[in-house]
């Protein structure tokens, strides 16, 4: 055999014992494949398996988290088949919703008993349908120490709790306030249709009779008691005796004081409008806001010294008068000063006491010899004369105008009806023997009257006029003549003043008939007072004394000018 040969043969069973081996090699591959295929599938099966047990699991926590906030809702509880786990879940359930506070000697904490009243304002502001407006996202942010405040430590639940959330914060604060002021029952919104149902129902039963309430306008009352705007405004209220609670302003006539005393200060009926007017022959006219006081005009009388002036009541018109046979007479709609005088037939040659009647359609000046002059305001004309035994003094009107009250040297108090220009009433002033001052009350039921020797008599008009001579009180406060004396027109407070002596000014409680002690003001001083007025709301007081200048104060009593 040649060496070819013999290699070819080697060839060949190198080639077939190479092609043997592979065909082993394939059928082992195969088997491993199998195997390891079978393996894969058994770890899928057992990784499905923990994926679907962890599936269940986590939907079971969903399902007991939604049953603890929300109730039973997929699986409702049927008595007598529940088993041991759903016995289990109840119990967390109930242990989830309740604590128990050992923190102060196991006493219960003031929380829970809070929870309750939040509860119950909860439920009201659904039944109300309000949303809150607006609402602080900072809150979840802060932190509070409520350990660090004394006033604080309160609203803790546990001993060693420090620091807390804000809006936590804000929800103890908001359960403290409920349990130190709980709600009543009359500031529901439903109260008065539940009260008025059952009164209707009370009475129906009672009458044999059912009863249609007919009422269900909660709505309209509920607007009314969340407005702040008075509804009425008058001053019904009454004043407390003692101590009268005021402040003193800026004065009155500040932008342009008086160069001689000051005889008349008077408010103007829309309560903004002051005059003042003295001996420097000057009417003033001011806007009253108590912190500026807005001169508005000035007018000046050439040679004539104003002994007082005043508004007419229905506020057209400023009479003005003094020691000289005539008067002024300034139309405030038109700018118009008119002189009037001398009256035609008399020959007094001084008009400065005078009074105006309530209905503006009268003055009556005192004249000579007991006279008075009635003076027609539309005319300027006389139109009567009334005569008195002794000297007049002193003039008031009554309320309706068509009385009018005078007093003078003779010590009597005559009641006199214009309509017939008859004194149909005359009485003595008790202990009086030289009358000097006389005024009524706005409502009509008092008057007073002050003498030479400071001593005023307050008398109820009614039994005055019934025969009764003695006076309701006797008010010696006052040691110098009575010049001036005016009722706040709630008829609560009487001024008295005498011009003679300084500070000689007093305020009387008349329910009580008795002085404020604290007036006149102990650390200032009012000078000589002349004149005085209060505002027809009664919260501002004005004062004119004899240094020029009109003090204003501020009657914390009264609410409006």
């Amino acid at each position: 055999m040649s060496l070819i040969s013999q290699n070819a043969d080697k060839v060949k069973r190198s080639k077939t014992s190479d092609f043997d081996e592979p065909v082993e090699e394939n059928v082992e591959a195969k088997h491993r494949k199998e195997i390891n295929s079978d393996k894969t599938r058994s770890r899928k099966r057992k990784k499905g398996n923990k994926d679907g047990e962890f599936d269940i699991e986590q939907e079971k926590q969903i399902q007991k988290l939604e049953n603890v906030l929300f109730g039973s809702l997929y699986s409702p509880i049927e008595f007598g088949n529940e088993d041991e786990n759903e016995e289990d879940d109840r119990l967390e359930k109930t242990s989830a919703l309740f604590f128990t506070d050992r923190s102060a000697n196991s006493n219960m904490s003031v929380y829970e008993e809070d929870a309750e009243i939040l509860v119950t304002s909860d439920d009201i502001e659904e039944g109300d349908s309000r949303k809150a407006v607006w609402v602080d996202d900072e809150e979840e942010k802060a932190s509070v120490n409520i350990a660090n405040v004394n006033r604080l430590r309160k609203i803790r639940k546990k001993e060693d709790e420090s620091l807390i959330s804000g809006s936590a914060y804000v929800a103890r604060l908001r359960a403290q306030h409920a349990k130190m002021n709980p709600g009543t029952e009359w500031a529901q919104i439903d109260f008065r249709l539940r009260s008025y149902n059952s009164d209707a129902d009370d009475s129906g039963e009672e009458n044999g009779a059912v009863v249609d309430p007919g009422f269900e306008d909660v709505e309209a009352v509920s607007d009314i008691l969340r407005t702040n705007e008075d509804l009425v405004v008058k001053g019904g209220s009454k004043l407390l005796p003692g101590l009268l609670e005021f402040s003193k302003l800026v004065d009155a006539n500040a932008e342009e004081p008086s160069n001689g005393p000051i005889n008349s200060v008077q408010f103007h009926r829309n309560a903004q409008l002051l005059l003042a007017a003295g001996l420097d022959r000057k009417m003033r006219f001011f806007q009253i806001d108590g912190k500026r006081n807005t001169k508005i005009q000035s007018i000046f009388l050439e040679d004539f010294p104003i002994r007082k002036a005043s508004f007419l009541r229905d506020g057209s018109q400023v009479i003005a008068a003094g020691r000289r046979k005539f008067f002024y007479s300034f139309d405030l709609v038109k700018a118009k000063v008119d002189k009037i005088g001398p009256l035609t037939g008399r020959d007094e040659k001084s008009l400065e006491v005078f009074e105006t009647s309530p209905d503006s359609s009268t003055i009556a000046f005192v004249g000579n010899e007991g006279y008075i002059l009635l003076v027609s305001t539309k005319t300027k004309a006389l139109i009567g004369t009334l005569k008195m035994n002794g000297t007049a003094r002193s003039l008031a009107f009554t309320e309706d105008g068509q009385q009018l009250l005078s007093s003078g040297g003779d010590g009597h108090i005559y009641h006199w009806d214009l309509r017939t220009r008859t004194c149909f009433h005359k009485a003595i002033d008790e202990g009086c023997f030289n009358s000097s001052a006389l005024c009524i009350s706005p409502n009509g039921t008092l008057f007073a009257a002050g003498s030479a020797s400071g001593i005023v008599n307050i008398y109820n008009r009614d039994e005055f006029l019934g025969g009764k001579r003695k006076p309701m009180k006797t008010v010696e406060n006052l040691t110098t003549k009575v010049d001036f004396m005016k009722f706040s027109n709630d008829s609560q407070i009487l001024a008295i003043c005498s011009t003679m002596k300084k500070n000689s000014l007093k305020l009387i409680h008349v329910p009580s008939l008795t002085v404020f002690s604290n007036w006149p003001p102990a650390k200032t001083t009012l000078h000589y007072p002349r004149c005085l007025d209060f505002s027809p709301g009664g919260g501002f007081m004005a004062v004119g004394n004899a240094a020029g200048r009109v003090l204003l104060y501020k009657l914390h009593h009264y609410h409006h000018a």
